[in-house]
């Protein structure tokens, strides 16, 4: 690392580095990735959402055997073993609990007892607010940009609101990969950013190569927004598959979704009565109907099929529309150097008042 750090509200909070978060994506966010991102000085965040229990123990300990410095682990609020999972992260000793949708107040205590920091995404003020009151140490406001399930708002409007709003540090997601962006978001008041897409498009990333050259040849206006895939809105590529879920009808996103149900079911062993007390608690917490709980099933499998297997396909790739604007495959440690190499650029440009 060339230069001074930047020390921010986030650093000093989970002890990492430099003000940078590598998000907890499916299929992608594994110990190579996590390890990578943490040694290079920002804070990796491992998905557990596809991995078994088991899995997710295994995981933990493999990162923590490829680096000491601080990493989180992203858990699925809603899901029927959430417990169980909030134990490994005490148990393991690990750092950070990520959520993508607000944990309870009972994960929030059992964690902060624990000296865990909580983190979960919001992509509302009156979701930061609520959380906020909960006792959570921060939180991170993704605007529509953003890859994956996401939200209509842009993050320069979405971002001040939520600093405005809450007294924890804010960390700024959608439409971040550069140092320009992170000195932006500092201006805006945040701690930090969070980046998917660009961290995904590193050569420690373990997606195919294959699926990675179709991130680079994308252009902005080839990443979309979908509700075919699980009902909600959706950002990643444009694709066949995409624009075939796109025409089909009712009837047969349903049928597909049942199949993917089933496939899912094989790849984690879980039970269907695991999987109906998940849809049950996917039902309540985003007040879905039970249509689109069958078709959020889509969303593990497909996405699998592209980041784990490489086929395009008969996959989708989640995307934020940075992907348009991103043409290399430094390593975490090369982009996180340039990132804050940038950055401090930056901010020597910016006028000094006299």
């Amino acid at each position: 690392m060339t230069g001074p750090t930047l020390d921010t509200a986030l650093t000093k909070l989970v002890g990492v580095r430099h003000p940078l978060v590598q998000t907890g994506m499916g299929w992608v966010a594994g110990p190579r990735l996590v390890s990578a991102t943490a040694n290079a000085g920002a804070l990796g965040i491992l998905a557990s959402a596809t991995m078994t229990v088991r899995q997710l123990r295994s995981a933990v300990r493999e990162v923590k055997s490829r680096t000491d410095a601080p990493f989180g682990v992203n858990l699925r609020a809603d899901a029927g073993d959430a417990g169980e999972r909030v134990r490994i992260i005490i148990d393991e000793g690990v750092k950070v609990a990520s959520f993508a949708l607000a944990p309870t107040r009972e994960s929030i205590a059992r964690l902060k007892d624990a000296g865990v920091v909580v983190i979960p995404s919001v992509g509302a003020r009156r979701h930061a607010e609520k959380v906020a009151a909960w006792g959570v140490d921060a939180v991170v406001v993704q605007g529509g940009e953003g890859g994956g399930h996401t939200g209509s708002v842009a993050t320069t409007v979405l971002l001040p609101q939520v600093v405005d709003a809450v007294d924890i540090p804010v960390i700024a997601a959608g439409g971040f990969h550069d140092g320009r962006g992170l000195v932006a978001a500092l201006a805006y008041g945040a701690a930090g950013i969070a980046m998917g897409t660009r961290f995904l498009l590193t050569s420690d990333s373990t997606v195919p190569d294959p699926v990675k050259a179709r991130y680079l040849a994308a252009a902005v206006q080839d990443v979309t927004v979908t509700t075919k895939v699980d009902g909600l809105p959706h950002r990643m590529l444009r694709s066949d598959l995409v624009d075939t879920l796109e025409r089909s009808g009712r009837a047969v996103s349903l049928w597909r979704a049942v199949r993917h149900a089933a496939a899912f079911r094989r790849e984690t062993g879980m039970s269907w009565a695991a999987m109906v007390r998940d849809g049950l608690a996917m039902k309540h917490g985003k007040e879905l109907t039970w249509s689109q709980v069958l078709l959020a099933a889509n969303t593990p499998v497909l996405l699998k099929a592209a980041m784990v297997d490489g086929r395009t396909d008969l996959g989708v790739m989640a995307c934020g529309q940075v992907a348009g604007v991103i043409d290399d495959l430094p390593s975490c440690a090369e982009l996180v150097d340039r990132i804050m190499s940038e950055a401090r650029a930056a901010l020597h440009r910016l006028p000094h008042p006299e």
